[in-house]
């Protein structure tokens, strides 16, 4: 029997017990650094309010789009994107203080401890994301009952893909120190290529093949297509199919989860 086989006899309340307490442990975590928690709000603002208002003048007449909303749309998928997959980088810390195998002692079944890892993370980047949009309405970027109903599923889409891409990246390094310094390497790139401010039309082929690899462009496209879905905007601020959008992002997630939660066991077991 593996790690992660969901035939061990464990009770469902045991697992959803479990889960709880993990998430609110790294809910609590987060509470308690300050400074990680004043970044990770500042950040996205200053794209949104800084970069939006910069790109204005050039993207507007280029495009035909007020560059603040578009801005928001896109730095809400990548802030909860991001977000989520960073604090997957804690299950390193975990494993190096021994915290992990202390938790695999516990009489639940082992995808419960990253289930739970997932959902404080992703209870964390859903915080964010509330006060990005609070921060949008403040500086006038419209957003109706709709956009925001259609939102929630693709907010959430966001934080699940982001955190089954940061448990996939963790699950292959050693330590934190890696960790950290590889996570930066791929998430910058991101931004560039998945179009967060601007749409990216019209790339080089190698480029644009580059970019169709990257899991962020699918989250920011989602956005986009909810948020200027039923606009005339909508052509020019979204880059693909949103049913192509959403099938790659379930995919991606189902892939990178179950990937990264045995690289995880693996490495759990060998220490």
């Amino acid at each position: 029997m593996t790690a992660f086989d969901v035939r061990q006899r464990v009770p469902a309340g045991h697992a959803v017990s479990a889960i709880a307490a993990i998430a609110w442990r790294d809910v609590v975590k987060l509470l308690r650094d300050r400074p990680r928690l004043a970044v990770n709000l500042a950040f996205p603002i200053l794209l949104v309010v800084g970069l939006g208002n910069v790109l204005r003048a050039t993207v507007g007449p280029a495009t035909g789009l007020d560059a603040v909303p578009l801005a928001f749309s896109g730095v809400l998928a990548a802030t909860l994107f991001q977000s989520t997959a960073a604090g997957m980088i804690s299950i390193v810390e975990d494993r190096e203080t021994d915290f992990a195998r202390e938790l695999f002692v516990a009489p639940v079944a082992r995808w419960s401890l990253v289930a739970g890892k997932i959902a404080g993370e992703v209870a964390v980047a859903l915080a964010q994301g509330v006060c990005v949009v609070a921060v949008a309405l403040l500086i006038g970027v419209p957003l109706d009952v709709a956009q925001v109903a259609r939102l929630l599923p693709v907010a959430l889409a966001c934080c699940l893909l982001g955190g089954a891409f940061g448990l996939a990246t963790i699950g292959v390094l050693p330590n934190q120190r890696s960790a950290m310094q590889v996570f930066q390497f791929l998430i910058i790139p991101q931004y560039v290529l998945a179009g967060v401010l601007v749409p990216v039309h019209g790339l080089p082929g190698y480029l644009d093949w580059i970019a169709r690899a990257m899991p962020m462009r699918y989250a920011v496209d989602l956005s986009r297509a909810a948020y200027y879905a039923g606009t005339p905007s909508r052509a020019a601020a979204v880059i693909g199919d949103p049913i192509v959008d959403a099938v790659v992002v379930g995919g991606l997630f189902a892939i990178l989860v179950v990937a990264g939660a045995s690289l995880f066991d693996y490495r759990a077991r060998i220490r």
